[in-house]
């Protein structure tokens, strides 16, 4: 019988990734086991997740724990959706950073959030490893936490269990760029390739006609321009569309939120760039998504029965059914992209079948977007290394190559606001030496 665990169940995506599991067809029952450290949480993701069984009318078991060693025996695959201390210290990794002028939008993949997020995440997903690999050794890892990047990462070096970084940013940008160029979905054709969220559409056409001259056109008209502004711009000078959203691709590189002139003309509302966005929103979404579930248990809200477009149920049936599928993942490189660090991780094709996740070769980058990727993984490196030594200095000089960071701050500027985040945040991170 079929076994997957979700860890971090309380998270909003248990409901769309469930709901695309159930749905699967063929695929009659099995057991999901569901683990969440917060018992509230985990007790209304257990009754979601079996009305959702109901609503199916398949035999499904769910058993949930606050304990992951009591459930997670015998998965095939094990979800990965944690999230570590996020509600304590948004505040601290927005308003911080504030003070020494380096403006965040988002702040949980890059930047000191996004260190500061890896730095208190990586070691709870180090002994959840551990235990999968003694409980489920045969398992499958899908991972959903952010960063991305470094939780791939970690978890290629510290375990020969097979993983794979899922998200929805490739699914999203390729819908998004044919509705901006005005053609079906189903008729456009891509390659992209780079790491997450930085991956690169280098090929984008429409019955064999190319698509980047039609969109250089359509983006004359300021109103489109306001849709997507960073990503738009970016487009106009790098020459190939990237695959995550204005507000988070802003602060992975340099050019957009180092000044306030900068911000005002590139960067507006919400996704698109609003300063402190995640910060001030965030824990307002978690309240609004649980207090939704449990209308959606009540009944006082619809529960729909519809597919996602996340990837984890499409590996799941395509492992199991040994129906052959593609999906975006994020993999070892291991010269996948020849111009990117082998010993990185980075997001490309990849096929799925009975023998797993199979990634496909993708070459070479233009050599200007793969200076901005490595610029990146650079930083994930030096983030995640500093996790697996306990070595501060190395943590601190991730952020040092940080390009937003360096963008606005000396070296000095930096080192005091790592100095001051790691403060505020004892406790939660690791301590490092």
């Amino acid at each position: 019988m079929t076994k997957i665990s979700i860890i971090g169940a309380g998270s909003a995506f248990t409901q769309e990734i469930t709901m695309d599991i159930l749905l699967i067809e063929g695929l009659e029952g099995g057991t999901i086991a569901l683990v969440d450290i917060d018992e509230k949480r985990l007790e209304i993701a257990r009754k979601l997740v079996l009305k959702i069984i109901e609503m199916t009318g398949k035999r499904w078991e769910v058993i949930a724990s606050t304990d992951r060693r009591e459930v997670i025996g015998g998965s095939q695959f094990v979800i990965n959706q944690i999230e570590v201390g996020g509600l304590e210290t948004v505040r601290y990794e927005y308003e911080i950073p504030l003070k020494y002028g380096v403006n965040q939008c988002i702040g949980d993949t890059l930047g000191p959030g996004g260190l500061f997020k890896t730095l208190r995440t990586l070691p709870s997903w180090m002994e959840i490893v551990r235990d999968i690999e003694e409980l489920c050794p045969d398992c499958m890892i899908l991972n959903y936490t952010n960063p991305m990047s470094a939780v791939t990462l970690l978890t290629s070096r510290i375990t020969d269990i097979p993983v794979v970084g899922l998200c929805h940013s490739i699914q999203n940008t390729s819908s998004q760029l044919a509705e901006y160029a005005g053609i079906p979905y189903e008729e456009m054709k891509w390659r992209a390739g780079g790491i997450n969220h930085m991956s690169w559409f280098v090929e984008l056409t429409h019955a064999g006609k190319d698509l980047y001259p039609v969109l250089l056109d359509k983006v004359k008209d300021p109103e489109l321009l306001r849709q997507d502004p960073v990503r738009f711009d970016a487009m106009k000078y790098l020459g190939a569309f990237v695959s995550e959203s204005s507000g988070h691709f802003s602060e992975y590189i340099p050019y957009y939120r180092k000044r306030q002139s900068l911000i005002d003309l590139h960067c507006n509302s919400g996704y698109n760039g609003a300063t402190g966005f995640y910060a001030d929103n965030w824990p307002i979404w978690r309240k609004e998504n649980d207090e939704k579930i449990v209308q959606q248990l009540e009944g006082t809200v619809p529960l729909e029965l519809q597919s996602s477009n996340e990837y984890a149920a499409i590996i799941i049936e395509a492992v199991l059914k040994n129906e052959p599928k593609v999906i975006y993942g994020n993999v070892p490189n291991r010269g996948l992209i020849e111009n990117l660090p082998s010993d990185g991780v980075v997001e490309v094709a990849c096929m799925v079948d009975r023998n797993g996740v199979n990634p496909c070769r993708f070459g070479r980058l233009p050599e200007h977007l793969a200076a901005l990727c490595r610029s990146n993984m650079a930083f994930f490196d030096l983030a995640v290394g500093a996790v697996l030594t306990g070595d501060k200095e190395m943590a601190r000089h991730a952020l040092m190559v940080d390009p937003l960071s360096a963008a606005v701050c000396s070296l000095d500027e930096i080192s005091r606001m790592f100095e001051e985040l790691y403060e505020a945040e004892r406790g939660i991170v690791p301590v490092l030496k």
